[in-house]
């Protein structure tokens, strides 16, 4: 009862931010489906933007063809096919400025990238990382997944968003001259036997899983990009206005 009345209370409060205008303004792209450079030469660019106070905070979601991605402590011993093997196989691999290990993403997954101010200093950027987190975990909620974020287990967790010892979503966040690049990523209906070209972000002894492996059924793509988006405008406090891709070249 107490849950239910704290949460009407926030959605009182989120209600009337937004009549008074007071909810920060922002943009939300949607790229469909795209390679991973085109988008992260997008990314980049709106990152520059967002730096010179050119464009609000920005969210970008994508899915992604196959690829793997390295980030900076990557340890190679977890990529398991050669550059050449991978070509064969049609995964493109990128080396990117994300901390972290090598990272999977292909058809079926929810891409995120916040291009966010974050405030200055480690006490900015972890709960920032944690909203990131409770975006995800809220929107799992709407399809009755309880997930949780690495942030609210007692045991150490690596971040991201977990099912006990299985990883639902990856996150990789960079941050430069205090705004965001890189994100998140979902698995909704991916193929986890891609999984298999690496050690997922250097994690041994945990495995991956998605939404349709533990609802049994494949979920609407449509419908968890629209429960991200609006769990990002909730826990951020953020009005998004829809944008395209051109509309910023």
């Amino acid at each position: 009862m107490l849950h239910k009345c704290i949460i009407k209370i926030l959605l009182t409060y989120l209600f009337l931010k937004l009549e008074c205008g007071l909810m920060e303004k922002g943009f939300f792209v949607d790229l469909g489906r795209m390679r991973y450079k085109q988008a992260w030469d997008f990314q980049r660019l709106l990152w520059q933007m967002r730096v010179e106070e050119k464009i609000p905070n920005t969210l970008i979601l994508v899915e992604h063809e196959h690829v793997i991605t390295k980030g900076k402590s990557a340890d190679d011993k977890n990529l398991l096919y050669s550059e050449e093997e991978l070509k064969k196989k049609g995964v493109d691999l990128h080396v990117v400025e994300r901390g972290g290990d090598f990272t999977y993403h292909g058809p079926g997954q929810l891409v995120g990238y916040p291009i966010f101010h974050v405030k200055k200093g480690l006490a900015g950027i972890r709960p920032f990382v944690r909203k990131v987190e409770e975006s995800i975990t809220q929107t799992m909620g709407r399809f009755g997944i309880a997930s949780k974020g690495s942030m609210q287990f007692e045991d150490k967790h690596p971040v991201g968003v977990w099912l006990g010892d299985k990883k639902l979503a990856a996150i990789g966040i960079a941050v430069k001259k205090w705004v965001s690049f890189h994100g998140f990523a979902l698995n909704v209906s991916t193929d986890l036997d891609m999984f298999h070209l690496i050690v997922p972000c250097g994690l041994e002894d945990k495995s991956v899983t998605s939404m349709e492996k533990l609802l049994g059924k494949k979920p609407s793509f449509e419908e968890v990009k629209t429960g991200i988006l609006e769990a990002f405008e909730k826990i951020f406090e953020i009005e998004f206005e829809t944008e395209q891709m051109e509309d910023f070249q």
